[in-house]
């Protein structure tokens, strides 16, 4: 029996940007970072969170050709690879404090929904980033 999801995966152009991103403007704490030949595992979490961790992966070998990998990075540059949604106990003040940090690639300032608050933006890749404040 399935007990619980360990690792997802977001496909990026590039790593250590991707990293910066995801570490030092949305807060997320760097897990793996391991080496292997060429290959680079590297995740990022929740800080605290022993839970689910997000795979920071690039297209190319050992997982695709170079002809794959390059209709990969022409989807993911325009943002037609699948996103994902984090979860903030203060939507509106985690998009003043990007604001106020210079970040610009929004999609939806902060709006209030049935379900709760949620912005939308991208990361430097392009992919779709929901952030939701579920209501009470």
């Amino acid at each position: 029996m399935i007990t619980k999801l360990n690792v997802a995966s977001i496909y990026v152009l590039d790593k250590d940007e991707a990293l910066e991103f995801y570490v030092g403007k949305l807060g997320l704490e760097k897990g793996n970072d391991v080496r292997q030949g060429s290959y680079r595992w590297l995740t990022v979490r929740i800080p605290g969170d022993g839970g689910t961790e997000l795979c920071l992966e690039q297209p190319g070998p050992p997982l695709h050709d170079e002809a794959t990998a390059e209709q990969l990075r022409e989807l993911i540059a325009k943002g037609a690879m699948n996103g994902i949604v984090l979860n903030s106990d203060d939507v509106r003040g985690l998009y003043e404090t990007l604001k106020a940090g210079g970040f610009t690639d929004f999609t939806q300032e902060p709006t209030d929904h049935f379900y709760g608050t949620d912005m939308g933006l991208r990361d430097p890749s392009g992919n779709a980033i929901r952030i939701l404040q579920q209501g009470a």
